[in-house]
């Protein structure tokens, strides 16, 4: 099996939960709310990844409006995580659009976001391997 990197993400930080993120010549920061002990100086790390599942969505559709030459004018997606009180997660995803579209357009809209890249992903679970390693 031949494994292809899809993303390589620097994140480092000195002060208590804040973190200067890189990714391919982007700088983010990232931090926990006040609410938490954190600054609040940038998104939550959940915030994160609220935002590139929301970013797949919303490309994925695009790329799919522009393969069947569908107008779907704006895309709009919201996300929210829940959890409850046995701290299971659960992510509501809501897509809307500026333009009217018809029941098959909406039906293979919604079949497409629960198959997008980063929804597949989440859903499926991806191992994930740490290795410990000295900073020089």
């Amino acid at each position: 099996m031949t494994e292809q990197r899809i993303s390589h993400v620097k994140v480092s930080g000195k002060e208590k939960y804040a973190q200067s993120i890189s990714v391919r010549g982007h700088h983010l920061q990232a931090d926990e709310p006040a609410s938490v002990g954190g600054n609040d100086t940038g998104p939550s790390p959940y915030d994160f990844l609220l935002t590139g599942l929301g970013a797949c969505t919303a490309i994925t559709l695009r790329m799919l409006s522009e393969k069947k030459g569908w107008d779907l004018g704006e895309i709009g997606v919201e996300l929210m995580l829940f959890k409850d009180e046995n701290h299971a997660d659960r992510i509501e995803r809501r897509v809307k659009f500026s333009t009217s579209l018809s029941a098959e357009q909406l039906a293979k809209i919604a079949e497409v976001c629960e198959r997008t890249p980063v929804t597949l992903t989440i859903k499926q679970g991806a191992p994930i391997t740490t290795q410990l390693v000295e900073m020089p």
